[in-house]
């Protein structure tokens, strides 16, 4: 049977007058960050009030749990609860436990999520969502896309030896963070056209670089000599005199829990640059949070409003992407 002609040239010439494409499908990478993740609820209130609101989101970690009270109608509720801690009450969350794989059974706040999420599952929420966890044993990403929204937000903040990891569907999850700190792939995978990242950066931390630093004042590292004249590696800050007591008192170390805390970060900031170079977001909202730490829950006005006004700079950068978007194609 011959094969049909084709008029290539014909279908060239009478292809379609390029037409504006239909709104992009905004998606939003809510990164981890502890505390800092309430910066969060202050972003997402300004891009709500520009019109911006988002058809996905995706969370790890602290960004998991804004992400759900938002997808789920309840980012007020949230905003009361963050508002409403102090010192005392943050105290009061923490079910101490010395049986389990974690210090914090996790219980407390299981009830408060639960008191306000109820039964909700993901599929029944307003946008799409979804939460990035760690599988214990290997390591693997998992994404969190269906099941009960409450636990997944669960498996998602579950920072190894703290809170104890969650058990879904036969597997040990905890902390997404690990795998996956800011979630620009998974919003990506769930649909979205131009993707918001949002990250957290403490001023004393996140600053790359190499410092070759002495054994004893008397010796010195291979090749140490050769590098003190390499304008890529700083010099050693001089260390001042110390006199009477103050000589032979020795630098306490840090506590357990501050070293825990600064490893966890140091690898969840490596792995976030290391994940946004390689799937860059759209359009980015980088909240600097000062010296706020990481565990000072009690603190959300503060990180609601820098929030608010690291939206209100990114605004325009966005806007340029959304309006990128919607040009015509060819």
């Amino acid at each position: 049977m011959p094969i049909p002609f084709i008029n290539r040239a014909r279908t060239i010439a009478v292809a379609p007058t390029p037409q504006a494409s239909a709104a992009p499908r905004i998606g939003l990478a809510l990164g981890s960050g502890a505390a800092h993740g309430w910066t969060q609820i202050g972003i997402l209130q300004v891009l709500e009030a520009h019109g911006l609101r988002p058809d996905i989101i995706a969370g790890s970690s602290i960004g998991a749990v804004v992400g759900g009270c938002y997808a789920a109608g309840k980012l007020a509720d949230l905003e009361d609860f963050a508002r409403s801690l102090t010192p005392r009450r943050v105290f009061s969350l923490m079910d101490f436990t010395f049986s389990g794989a974690g210090l914090l059974s996790g219980g407390r706040l299981k009830n408060l999520l639960d008191s306000q999420l109820g039964a909700l599952s993901i599929p029944e929420l307003s946008l799409k969502f979804g939460a990035v966890a760690t599988q214990c044993k290997t390591g693997q990403e998992v994404w969190l896309t269906s099941g009960p929204l409450c636990d997944a937000v669960r498996a998602s903040y579950a920072l190894p030896g703290i809170f104890e990891p969650v058990n879904i569907g036969g597997d040990w999850l905890f902390d997404g963070a690990l795998a996956n700190p800011v979630p620009v792939t998974l919003c990506r995978a769930l649909g979205a056209d131009l993707v918001i990242a949002v990250t957290m950066v403490a001023d004393n931390f996140g600053r790359g670089g190499v410092r070759v630093a002495s054994l004893a004042a008397s010796s010195s590292l291979p090749g140490e000599a050769a590098m003190a004249g390499n304008p890529m590696v700083p010099p050693l800050p001089a260390e001042p005199p110390r006199r009477g007591f103050l000589a032979a008192r020795r630098v306490s170390a840090p506590s357990i829990a501050n070293t825990m805390l600064d490893a966890f970060n140091i690898t969840q900031d490596r792995i976030a640059r290391s994940r946004l170079a390689g799937d860059p977001p759209d359009a980015m909202i980088k909240c600097r949070v000062g010296k706020i730490g990481l565990f000072d829950f009690h603190r959300a006005d503060e990180l609601i409003a820098l929030g608010k006004a690291a939206a209100e700079h990114a605004l325009d950068d966005i806007k340029l992407e959304i309006g990128a978007a919607l040009q015509p194609e060819g």
